[in-house]
């Protein structure tokens, strides 16, 4: 059973309220929990790096959760450009590695899902990327996780014909927004905006919607966009 402090600390994170749900969970709060909540801060504003990377270097560094906010962080600098190291593409893949080894399920999953970001979107390859997703995606199916679900088919849609393509992005919006997952609703309709015809009305609305929220929650990456 959760405690009370990590139960609002979870609910605060899916809102995107990064700095409050680290405020509730408290200095001696679940520490793998504290290091997740930081480095998707960390990913939605592109801010508070190294609040990061000191909350995951807090963790057993031979734990998968470890292992895999690790390469998060590493893949995170390769894809903003933000003081990217020498060695980030190989931390972010030994990483991913390591964690799809652990023997948990579910963080498998996850990091079968890393790992087809990092080949899709930094090594430019999808016919690496496909499997890893795809493995990701009879996982999350499979235990039902709708959230999970989400992420997945955000990036598998770009592979897709477009009636699937706007299908699929569509079932990600409508996944995250009944979960009240709000960043990651946003960026769903920042995506399917982006991906229908510029004289689309449902395409003005939008992009009329998401702004506001990502300027509200200081989004980095979506408002660099605008």
């Amino acid at each position: 059973m959760l405690s009370d402090d990590t139960y609002v600390a979870r609910r605060l994170q899916l809102l995107g309220e990064w700095d409050a749900a680290l405020a509730a969970l408290g200095p001696d709060g679940e520490p793998e929990l504290r290091a997740e909540i930081a480095v998707d801060r960390w990913f939605f504003r592109v801010e508070g790096h190294e609040e990061a990377e000191k909350a995951v270097a807090a963790l057993d560094p031979a734990s998968p959760t470890a292992h895999l906010l690790t390469a998060r962080l590493a893949y995170s600098r390769l894809l903003f450009q933000r003081d990217p190291r020498a060695d980030d593409r190989a931390v972010a893949e030994a990483g991913y590695r390591a964690a799809v080894e652990s023997g948990d399920e579910k963080l498998r999953g996850w990091a079968e899902y890393h790992w087809a970001v990092l080949l899709d979107n930094i090594d430019e390859d999808p016919a690496g990327a496909l499997p890893r997703y795809e493995t990701a995606l009879e996982i999350a199916t499979k235990s039902g996780d709708g959230y999970f679900e989400s992420y997945i088919i955000r990036h598998l849609a770009p592979h897709k014909e477009p009636a699937e393509r706007i299908a699929m992005l569509r079932r990600s919006l409508h996944l995250r927004a009944a979960l009240g997952a709000r960043p990651q609703a946003i960026a769903a309709q920042a995506l399917l905006a982006d991906n229908l015809p510029e004289n689309d009305p449902e395409r003005a609305e939008l992009m009329q919607t998401f702004r506001p929220g990502a300027e509200e929650l200081h989004i980095g990456w979506l408002l660099s966009e605008d």
